[in-house]
């Protein structure tokens, strides 16, 4: 399977790295960017990445784990982590809008469906995207990824009012 988004014929995005370093590897990660691996982002780092799943977490969801294991971890400290998790392609940002960001252990080709009703993230398949067209880039830039999130509500059942 090639790690590319097909946008149009003329157009072949190469996609992030198929998968993100092993949890034996992070040191050596830490260490060619510069940054310490303090015992903040060790901890973080294995709640994230030491049983190998992919996950999508808030960092409100990672302050509760931490907690859940009798961590207490400023939630700048684990904002800061994080996003420098995503500078070191750890992990991948999904914005869904101004209220909602997670974090994506999977930094594969993919997109996402996004259940409105319960803030849940599942991946889709990047080969079940397709998309026929898209704006050219601004000049002095190049287009680095595409993300679709597929907004998703449930269907109200039979006799029950519309909420929209």
């Amino acid at each position: 399977m090639s790690a590319r988004i097909r946008l149009r014929e003329s157009v072949a995005v190469p996609a992030p790295h198929a998968a993100a370093p092993t949890w034996n590897r992070l040191p050596d990660v830490f260490r060619n960017a510069g940054l310490r691996l303090t015992r903040q982002r060790r901890f973080l780092a294995q709640l994230l990445f030491e049983d190998g799943r992919n996950r999508h977490v808030t960092a409100s969801d990672l302050a509760q784990e931490a907690q859940r294991h009798g961590k207490r971890i400023s939630q700048a400290t684990i904002y800061n982590t994080l996003h420098q998790f995503v500078d070191l392609g750890l992990l991948r940002q999904v914005v869904i809008d101004s209220k909602a960001t997670y974090f994506d252990t999977n930094i594969g080709d993919h997109h996402h469906f996004f259940y409105e009703d319960s803030g849940h993230l599942e991946d889709v398949n990047g080969d079940d995207i397709h998309i026929r067209k898209i704006p050219s880039p601004p000049e002095d830039t190049r287009i680095r990824r595409v993300d679709v999130v597929i907004h998703l509500k449930n269907t109200p059942a039979a006799g029950d009012k519309h909420p929209d």
